[in-house]
């Protein structure tokens, strides 16, 4: 309904040393475009793309492709969505965003602004399967009914290892996250071996926080932190019952 998902757009204030991080783990840089004014690199390990913006973003935004875009956000208002800005005169780059109950902002735009470099089937980078969008939540069902009207679709919500919902799309899950453990949304990733990736990546020097769950078990599950403040979510498959079966490369 919103269109086809983009990239995870994050501002940052050192881009180089934001895409030397992602690059460590494993995530690939992507050819990029001139539609941005400022700085602008995209990573992606093959699922997930993250675009790094030496800009002035707000936050982390959930962007989106929508061509014909002004039609579309008269559709969607039509529907009772608010777009908090819209700009859609046709002498700029058209893009439209509204905000979610949690406050997290997802903008659509009306172009690709990146082309996706090849990679090899089954890349994966070194955090494992990229599940899903955290996002921390105190009401469930606001946020719910907002998802669902953009249409994702509604799973049985989760009590282990801490209270979660899941909506999933064709290109982008969100994460309904209610827990004080988390004031910021993060970046889940999963694995059923997700030990050895820790493992892998203490050795190359990352650092891992326990900044998550008391019910996380710190030898199996982390966090980390990239430069720019992004949390990196990393879940033993076996711990919460997800399902990814991605091994190491």
């Amino acid at each position: 309904m919103i269109g086809r998902f983009l990239e995870i757009s994050s501002p940052v204030d050192d881009i180089l040393e934001a895409s030397a991080f992602y690059e460590k783990l494993g995530f690939v840089q992507a050819a990029t475009g001139e539609t941005w004014p400022h700085p602008y690199a995209v990573l992606t390990d093959g699922r997930l793309s993250l675009g790094l913006h030496q800009s002035s973003l707000p936050a982390a935004t959930l962007t989106y492709v929508q061509p014909e875009l002004a039609r579309h956000v008269e559709r969607l208002r039509a529907l009772g969505l608010d777009f908090v800005d819209a700009r859609l005169d046709g002498e700029s780059f058209n893009q439209a965003s509204l905000i979610d109950p949690t406050g997290q902002r997802i903008t659509l735009i009306e172009a690709r602004t990146f082309s996706p470099p090849p990679l090899d089937q089954g890349h994966e980078s070194l955090l494992g399967y990229f599940a899903e969008y955290g996002l921390p939540v105190r009401d469930f069902e606001s946020a719910t009914s907002f998802w669902e009207s953009l249409g994702f679709i509604s799973l049985d919500e989760s009590r282990e290892p801490f209270p979660r919902r899941t909506l999933t799309s064709d290109r982008l899950n969100v994460g309904l996250y209610r827990t004080r453990a988390f004031r910021m949304p993060v970046l889940t990733f999963e694995d059923t071996d997700m030990k050895r990736r820790l493992d892998t990546l203490r050795l190359r020097g990352v650092e891992l926080l326990d900044d998550m769950p008391d019910s996380l078990d710190a030898a199996t599950n982390a966090v980390v932190r990239a430069p720019e403040g992004t949390r990196l979510l990393l879940l033993s498959a076996e711990a919460d019952g997800l399902t990814g079966q991605h091994g190491l490369q």
